[in-house]
């Protein structure tokens, strides 16, 4: 392996950088040469489209979107699209990563992929959302398919979208088309439990932690930066299981109150983006909150919210990531140094996709389980990929997170190396 000398003063990584260091060293430590590593460190496929709409008001505006496939060695790719208005093509490429990492430690047979589109849904109508939604399957359509690269939900996007996508796809194709895409209605071939499942797992992670904690759910102290989609469902999800949920926030600022808040109260108040701490006056910052007092501190917003610079502040014992990429690699060490348990965005948050794949297993079949097996076999899916990256991490002496990707990233490796790829 060439040596590349260190940098004369630190550079901040962005986050595919940060993706690949860690990949490096999970190849490295499992024994892996630098020819996987050269395969794996990008997508195999990166596909930009420019996609023209007709607004509301008669004028014509292009929207610029994306799709990458990262790696197809195991099975078609996977993976949401995104409609922000700070999507990026670094961004999508790390996040197809981070996907094959998921099903990878979730054991599915699926590479990663995602898609995204640079907008503001916020600020467009109903009809506008709708004419991009088709308009990009329009634009991608040549790549995606059921047995080539599987959309789904991601940030702004909902079961809506994804119904307008895969009727686009199914009169671009001639044949109806349900397992094009997941996170459907429940009446378009979706599967129970979706809509919830990536707050499901990331619930069965923090139940998994607190054992290995040895502390009691019930009772517990946990603060959740976000209260968006997994925000929301996390927040209801264990408060209905025991646990004193202290602290929330969304874009605007954060509500903490140690003995603990009124979580239907604030769930019935959210709008539709997730936002209620406009409603009060006596707010902190999302900053303030992630150094508040608590057991479990699950950042479920957005990235870098733990850095090297508030990391020896957390004084929660175990940080759950439900957001992709809260935690920098040098707040990890710290992290990992001062004894918090810290479980890893790409198997906390991989609920989502193990219940896509049950989505798409069912529309294979045409035939559909009920919500109980559903939860049960995610359930046995997460403990499962939990207990494997503990393992893995006290097996190697390594920290949580480069041990999610050693067991993430150890399938694709396999599977290109029998393909004769490397």
């Amino acid at each position: 392996m060439t040596k590349v000398s260190a940098p004369t003063k630190k550079v901040k990584k962005d986050v595919l950088a940060s993706t690949q260091e860690v990949i490096h060293q999970a190849l490295s430590n499992l024994g892996y040469k630098e020819d996987v590593y050269e395969l794996l460190k990008e997508p195999m496929r990166m596909l930009t489209v420019r996609i023209p709409i007709k607004l509301d008001n008669g004028d014509v505006k292009v929207f610029t979107g994306y799709r990458s496939q990262h790696n197809d060695a195991v099975g078609p790719t996977k993976g949401g699209v995104r409609f922000h208005p700070e999507v990026s093509e670094n961004e999508v490429k790390a996040l197809s990563i981070w996907m094959s990492l998921k099903c990878g430690i979730v054991d599915v047979p699926y590479g990663g992929g995602k898609g995204g589109i640079i907008c503001d849904p916020r600020t467009m109508s109903f009809l506008e959302l709708e004419r991009l939604s088709r308009g990009y399957v329009r634009a991608i359509s040549q790549l995606v398919g059921p047995t080539k690269d599987i959309p789904a939900p991601d940030v702004f996007t909902n079961s809506q979208i994804m119904a307008w996508m895969m009727d686009e796809y199914s009169r671009i194709r001639e044949f109806d088309s349900p397992g094009f895409i997941t996170g459907k209605p429940l009446v378009l071939g979706g599967s129970h439990g979706r809509e919830t499942a990536t707050a499901m797992g990331v619930t069965i992670c923090i139940e998994e932690a607190a054992k290995k904690k040895q502390l009691d759910l019930d009772g517990t102290k946990v603060i959740i930066q976000g209260f968006g989609n997994a925000g929301g469902f996390l927040a209801k999800i264990l408060h209905e299981r025991g646990a004193n949920i202290v602290g929330i926030s969304d874009a605007y600022g954060a509500l903490y109150d140690e003995a603990g808040l009124d979580i239907e109260y604030l769930l019935e108040k959210r709008d539709s983006f997730g936002t209620v701490t406009n409603l009060f006056k006596q707010t902190i910052t999302n900053k303030e909150l992630l150094e508040c007092e608590c057991d479990i501190l699950v950042p479920a917003a957005i990235s870098n919210q733990i850095t090297e610079e508030n990391a020896s502040k957390i004084k929660a014992r175990i940080v759950v990531e439900a957001a992709n990429g809260p935690t920098t690699l040098e707040a990890t060490e710290i992290l990992s140094k001062r004894g918090i348990l810290l479980v890893p965005d790409v198997l906390a948050s991989s609920g989502g996709v193990t219940v896509s794949y049950f989505e798409w297993v069912q529309n294979n079949l045409g035939y559909y389980w009920s919500e109980e097996e559903v939860a049960g076999k995610l359930h046995d899916k997460m403990v499962k990929a939990f207990n494997n990256v503990i393992e893995t991490a006290d097996r190697h002496h390594v920290d949580t997170r480069l041990a999610a990707y050693m067991v993430g990233v150890r399938k694709m490796a396999e599977a290109s190396r029998f393909r004769g790829w490397v």
